[in-house]
This record gives C-alpha cells, structure tokens and sequence, in this order.
C-alpha cells in the first residue's frame, strides 16, 4: 500500500493527472469536457482516488503556453507512474487508467472531423504514462511460473508460427515476453507491443458499441434489425441480438464449413490463393458483402442454431452507422478508443498500412505447382470489414477488455447479456454478445481470439478484469490452416498456465 508518500509526492501526481487536463483543454477540448474529466480524477478509488480527490492549491498551471506546460506535466505523468510503481504496482496502474479515462473525453470529435490535435496530445501524455510504466512490469525471475510461459511461448514458434509477444497483467503486476522473429530471415524478436491485425476481436469492439447503443435507447437489442436496414430485405424474425451472438443464420461470406467436411465457397476475397494475393488491396464495400451473403442459402432458421459468420458484424457496422449517422472508425474513436486512450488501435476499413513498429504476415500459396510466400503485413482489411478488420497492441487489447469486463464500457445489465453464455456446439466454448465464455475447468474466462491472413491476437480475461491474457502472433498463413492442429496444445497450455486450466479451439484463433 502507498504509506510514503510525501506531500510532495502527492503534489506531483496531482500536478501530472490535472496538468492531463490542462493539456487537453489547450488543444481545444470543452469545457464541459474539462469538467467531466475532472470529476473522473476526484471519483477515483483507492489510494491514489485519495489523493486526486484531495487537489489543493498546489497545481497552478494556469497562464501556460502547451510548450511550457508539456515541459512539466508529461515529465511529472512519467515520475508519477515511476513513484507509485516502486511502492504498489496495482495503484501504478490505476493511476496509469483514471488518467487516460480522464482525458478520453478529448478525443471525442466536436464535429463529424476527428479531433486530430487532441488525438495527438493523448498519444503524448499515453507514451509519458509508459515511459514510466516499466517499472510495473515484472521481471521473468518475480513471476510466478514465468519459465513455463516462456517455454510455451518457444513451443509456439517451433510449432510454425514465426513470432509471438504475450502481456499478462494481474493485481501483483505485469510480464511480457516474446519469441520467434519479426522478419523471416532475420534475428530481431517481435516488438513487444508492437502493431497487429487482430482479426476477430474486432467483433468485441463492434459489440461494445452497439451494446453501447443499446444503453442509449437508439437500438433495441431484440428489434429486427430490417427496422434500421431495411434495404438488404433482411428475414423479419432477425434481431440485433442474433447478429452479435451468432444465431442469425445468414450466410457467412468468408465461407461455411460444414461438420461433414463441406465446404461453401464465399468471397474471393478470403484468403485461399493466388486470387486473394494478386487482389488483396483491392476494396470491398459492406454492403456487396452482405449481398453476397444474402444471395446464398441461410444455413439455419434464424435463433434456430448457432454458427459464427462475419456476416452478422459487417450488419452490425453498418447498422451503427445508420443510427449514429458516423463512421464507425469514427464513432469508434469517441466512445470507445480515445476514453480509454488506445493510442495503438486503430479502425482502419480500408486502410492498407500498419503502423510501425509491428512483425510482419506472411501468406503461402501454390502457383504453377510451386510454393510461393508473400508478405502480406500491408493489405486492404476491408474483405474481412468489421468481421475483423481492427489493428491494436497486446497494451491496448489489455486496457480494453480489462475496462470491458470491470464494467467501464456498459452498464452492469447490458454487460451481463453480453456473457450470456449461449451454446456453440464446441466443448467449453459458449457465445455471448461478440465474445466467447469459457469455461477453464477452474473457472470462466471471456475472450475473443482471431487472426486475419498472418497475424492474429489473443485476449483473455477473468470476468471482473482483474486478471488479462493478451497475445500478439506473426505466422505464415495458407488457405489449409496448416498451423491449427500444431498450435492447440500450446495455446491449452498457455491458458491452463495463465488461469488454472482450460482449452481453446485454435480455429478461434484464426477466423
């Protein structure tokens, strides 16, 4: 517990959460905006809420130009996090989030333009809060079972995958780790929260905001979704809730894997040869998604049945853009990105580059009976759309589904229908609302794994966010899933390492 601290101690952490503000206020952030953030920092709890609650006359920062006040308040955010990390890891995070939840608010757009100047300022007070947020992080020798993790993570990539980095975080701390390379044929690991297409945990943020909706009065979870798109001609019986959980039955136009071994081709787009090679920066519009869709057999009556199709999301994008009249990559950003001040995830559509720095994908197919490998870190997300077309950081996808899953995000009924746990037909494996609910034999964890044409993303959490598993994986993907079956075991024992025992079915990992 934090039982040193001295008065000029508390006054600096005042000085670096309220100096946030300032900052954020000077890039043009409203008032009301301010004050909001404000009241963040005096309802904070524990140890460090005492002492941000308590702001006296010590913080003057008024009269300030941005140069001079960056000068002494992004210092002061990294000593603050320095300070408390040396005395209780768990009040450094705390202090590290109450911060960014603050300033959240500031990257929230005054007008359908992002908010590019406020943007910025939070990457830089989000990087200050970093810098000094190593000292949080524990080394290999104080983590319990750290070799194991280690030696799995190095199984991993003996198993074919190139390169991975894991960030777990729990209330004694945080480690990370990594193995593998980032290049194919060079030495350089996988930077630890480096960039990564994250695939299918794009459906997690895609819910959130929906469910986010949904608390606003503006969707109703169980009204037919034809009611806000009616120009797809939708079955009347298909509700929101059924495209979030799966049960909708509408084709999915990535293809439908059958349990008899068939197969129903869908997009050429998917990755599955040369095709989606020579046209992967091609761009694909949600909507010709879903007529593809439509224009296939539904493979069940809808709630008849569960089966994963990215069909469901990519309605859901476009409903929320129906509703909110916003981008989704926009609309992303001020609920969801900027309040928790995920600097490192990005909305990206049809964007083709990743930010730097980041491992790089790779993709194998056969041309004229040779095998041939292409990197494919740049390509044009937007076959896969709002099915999984999201970039973030093993730092990000921690803050976001510890945040999600502690009830930052939606309040406490709507959280519940969200881990609902509806059958899958998969061992273990129930579906919420845009996550999956496992059951590790010592208890549930929620999480979504996904991949997207060589990178993928694991995010695990205990249900009230205390303890996270988050995973960043480089590979070289082919249209056989080749790396499956390898990858099982391993990805078991990860988790059972992490949270007491438990199986994850690796076709998760790379839908």
């Amino acid at each position: 517990m934090l039982t040193t601290l001295t008065d000029r101690d508390k006054a600096t952490l005042r000085t670096a959460a309220y100096g946030a503000l300032s900052l954020m206020a000077a890039t043009g952030m409203p008032h009301s905006a301010v004050t909001k953030g404000s009241l963040v920092l005096a309802s904070s709890t524990g140890p460090v809420g005492h002492v941000l609650a308590a702001k006296t006359k010590d913080v003057v920062l008024k009269g300030k130009t941005v140069a001079e006040l960056a000068d002494r308040v992004l210092p002061a955010l990294t000593a603050s996090v320095n300070l408390l990390a040396t005395q209780d890891r768990v009040e450094a995070g705390n202090f590290r989030g109450t911060v960014l939840a603050a300033i959240g608010a500031g990257a929230r757009p005054r007008s359908t333009e992002p908010d590019y100047l406020a943007a910025e300022m939070i990457r830089k007070i989000t990087a200050a809060l970093d810098a000094g947020d190593n000292s949080g992080v524990l080394p290999a020798s104080a983590w319990p079972d750290a070799r194991k993790l280690q030696k799995t993570l190095d199984d991993i990539v003996d198993s074919g995958f190139t390169g991975i980095t894991l960030r777990v975080r729990d209330a004694q701390g945080e480690w990370t780790g990594s193995a593998g390379v980032s290049v194919l044929g060079e030495t350089a690991k996988p930077p630890i929260d480096g960039h990564i297409r994250i695939g299918s945990n794009t459906k997690t943020f895609t819910a959130t905001l929906v469910l986010q909706l949904v608390a606003e009065g503006r969707v109703g979870l169980d009204t037919p979704v034809a009611t806000y798109l009616p120009e797809f001609g939708l079955d009347e019986r298909i509700t929101v809730r059924m495209l979030l959980q799966h049960t909708s039955g509408i084709f999915n136009f990535t293809g439908e894997y059958f349990p008899d071994g068939t197969i129903v081709a869908g997009i050429a787009a998917t990755p599955s040869g040369k095709e989606w090679v020579d046209n992967r920066f091609r761009t694909y519009q949600p909507d010709e998604l879903v007529r593809v869709a439509l224009s296939k057999p539904a493979r069940f009556e809808p709630g008849a049945g569960w089966s994963y199709s990215n069909t469901n999301y990519v309605l859901a994008r476009l409903l929320i853009e129906k509703v909110t009249g916003r981008p989704v990559a926009q609309e992303m950003q001020r609920r969801i990105l900027g309040p928790l001040g995920l600097t490192g995830t990005v909305a990206p559509t049809s964007q083709t580059e990743i930010p730097a720095p980041h491992a790089h994908a790779y993709y194998r197919y056969e041309d004229a009976g040779e095998q041939r490998t292409v990197d494919v870190t740049e390509h044009n997300p937007s076959w896969i759309s709002s099915g999984g077309d999201m970039i973030s950081t093993t730092r990000d996808l921690q803050t976001f589904i510890s945040a999600l899953n502690s009830g930052k995000l939606l309040p406490p009924e709507l959280l519940d229908e969200m881990r609902a746990p509806h059958p899958t037909g998969i061992p273990g494996m129930d579906y919420g609302l845009g996550v999956f609910v496992q059951d590790t034999g010592h208890g549930t964890v929620i999480t979504h794994n996904g991949g997207a044409a060589g990178h993928g993303a694991l995010m695990f959490s205990t249900p009230d966010g205390s303890k996270t598993l988050t995973a960043a994986l480089n590979y070289v993907d082919d249209a056989e899933m080749s790396l499956s079956a390898a990858f099982q075991t391993a990805l078991q024992r990860l988790v059972e390492e992490v949270f007491g025992g438990g199986q994850s079915d690796p076709a998760d990992l790379m839908s």
